[in-house]
């Protein structure tokens, strides 16, 4: 066999899904070393002449006669009815444990066994490489060129989000989808969340916070330093007991105290600058522990980092930030609840059209309700006086205050014909993509101004109002959080973010 002979594994059934994720994991393994292989060889100089190096994903298939299973309630892990149902993997290192979950979920509610194989879908290039692997320096230029004739470069088609938009047409006799993510599609979002955040994909958790104030960054760091410094007190309990390391951007990683160090704790080093939208993770053993990422201001850095974390599959996000207050009756650092969103920020209106409507989620909005109330230790009419649940609008204009607002309808008048009660450039974003790629969202938000009424932001006195706000409303987003972590992942996902023909993957 030629060294550059790709490695295949035929399809083989397996009734356990420990065994599945195995030969997964076996397939993904041999394909990167195939082209790792390959690529030594080319930049050492070695002419591949006209063969070229190629190496594919592991995929699943499932093959079923029914779509029925045993349990109505389900939200996902069962196919929506008869045929062929199968997606490439990437990445079974990272995503072990969803994916035997999603095995085992497949087996059980189908009483079938799995499909475990290589894929005709190419591993690109740029793909198989590690974190720390760059080779651009070591190349030529006109080497650089040969790159794409010899291996194969991400390719943008296979990538697109028709599954997720409910777009995807797979034509005859093709296989239906499993995942909402392609292999490739999930590979390129691992990467820019590396970019954009400064932090691996290793290192997300399972519920994220979104926030556009660098405020709120500074004290979750605060918050997860503080917490590193000291171990679990066992005659104080605490829902921060699990947490066992804080990471900021350049997987800089502080261990809890007692914990031993892990091998790649030091790989970490401070970055000369920050990222675009700087991460930050306070890690749990079981993933369950909380992100959080500085998207910035506006829409488009919404729908950036949402479309990323997505592919990542989390059991909930939340949008904590600050928000233009439409209302006369609200106070500077009141809390807004959103129960509807008007779409005025277009960075979305091709994937998900403006009449699909974006439901509020109970199980967030009541963790949330009832977050602010423990934290703030209100409850009842009393409650009232702080949070105020209703629409809020999110624009991709900054400035919409200097629009006119004449006969003819300018956002002013909109807004109140909506029954808006506050304004900004993310929220709608960050919900209608959970909407989108069927992950539990929520939004939070807290009023810093009333444009409306005449109070602006000032220098000083914004200032003062962020330091009396930001740590209230950060552990109120955090409260929230341990209240989503204490319900069942059935309950979280509930059916109501499902298509009529879904796919099985959660």
């Amino acid at each position: 066999m030629s060294l550059l002979t790709p490695p295949f594994f035929a399809p083989q059934h397996f009734s356990d899904p420990d065994a599945a994720l195995a030969q997964a994991q076996q397939i993904y393994a041999a394909s990167l070393r195939h082209l790792r292989q390959a690529l030594q060889r080319f930049v050492g100089g070695e002419d591949f002449g006209a063969q070229r190096v190629r190496a594919c994903y592991p995929f699943v298939r499932l093959r079923t006669n029914t779509g029925a299973h045993g349990d109505s309630r389900l939200a996902y892990g069962f196919v929506a009815g008869p045929g062929t149902f199968e997606t490439t993997l990437t990445r079974p290192d990272l995503f072990a444990d969803y994916f035997k979950t999603q095995f085992e979920l497949l087996m059980r509610n189908h009483g079938v066994t799995l499909e475990i194989g290589t894929s005709h879908q190419p591993v690109p290039l740029h793909f198989a490489l590690s974190e720390h692997e760059h080779i651009e320096g070591h190349l030529s230029a006109e080497r650089r060129r040969r790159l794409g004739e010899v291996f194969d470069l991400p390719d943008l088609a296979a990538m697109d989000d028709g599954i997720a938009n409910g777009t995807y047409d797979p034509g005859p006799g093709a296989p239906q989808p499993l995942a909402l993510f392609t292999a490739p599609r999930v590979d390129y979002s691992l990467h820019r969340l590396r970019h954009y955040t400064g932090t691996a994909a290793e290192h997300f958790q399972n519920f994220v916070l979104f926030t556009n104030y660098q405020f709120y960054i500074d004290e979750f760091t605060r918050l997860g330093r503080e917490l590193m410094s000291q171990p679990p007190d066992p005659a104080r309990p605490s829902e921060w007991d699990d947490c066992i390391a804080f990471v900021e951007p350049g997987n800089v990683l502080t261990r809890r105290a007692g914990l031993a160090a892990e091998p790649g704790d030091e790989a970490g080093s401070i970055p000369p600058r920050l990222p675009q939208m700087p991460g930050y993770h306070l890690l749990r053993r079981d993933r369950s522990g909380v992100s959080m990422i500085n998207i910035g201001v506006g829409p488009a850095n919404a729908k950036t980092m949402s479309d990323h974390v997505a592919v990542l599959r989390p059991h909930a996000w939340l949008m904590l930030g600050h928000c233009a207050g439409l209302r006369n009756s609200q106070q500077l650092g009141d809390y807004v609840l959103a129960h509807g969103y008007v779409r005025e920020d277009h960075v979305l209106d091709e994937e998900l059209p403006l009449w699909v409507p974006i439901p509020s989620l109970a199980e967030v909005q009541q963790a949330l309700e009832q977050a602010v109330a423990d934290v703030t230790q209100l409850s009842g009419f009393e409650l009232k006086r702080l949070l105020r649940t209703g629409t809020v609008a999110s624009t991709d204009n900054r400035n919409w205050e200097l629009l006119p607002n004449d006969r003819h309808g300018g956002p002013e008048r909109r807004f109140s014909q909506s029954r808006a009660i506050a304004l900004d450039m993310e929220s709608a974003t960050i919900a209608a993509n959970g909407f989108r790629f069927r992950v539990p969202y929520g939004t939070l938000l807290c009023v810093s101004d009333k444009p409306l009424h005449g109070e602006i932001k000032l220098p000083g006195m914004a200032d003062q109002f962020y330091r009396a706000r930001v740590d209230q409303h950060l552990r109120i987003g955090l409260r929230a959080l341990d209240l989503l972590r204490a319900n069942s992942l059935g309950q979280l996902h509930s059916r109501k973010l499902r298509s009529f023909a879904e796919v099985a993957f959660q």
